[in-house]
């Protein structure tokens, strides 16, 4: 089973390429995840966003501005 860049296991459940041609890929954590279902996508303008294992969230316009979403928490701050 594959790991992340945090250590945490988890099993491919799907990825590609849409038809615009923008990539995601979906991750399964296991039910011990606070968000089991993980994914995250990039886009053909540079843009990415993640919604991670442990609940957050991670947007990138790809013209340097960002939004990080903690896990617990429904505030978002701009980095």
């Amino acid at each position: 089973m594959p790991t992340d860049n945090q250590g945490s296991s988890y099993e491919y459940k799907s990825s590609g390429t849409n038809n615009q041609g923008n990539h995601y890929c979906s991750r399964d954590y296991g039910s011990g995840a606070s968000n089991p279902n993980s994914y995250h996508y990039s886009n053909t303008n540079g843009s990415y966003y993640y919604s991670n294992p442990n609940g957050s969230t991670y947007y990138n316009n790809g013209q340097g501005g960002s939004k990080y979403t903690p896990p617990s928490s429904g505030n978002s701050g701009k980095k």
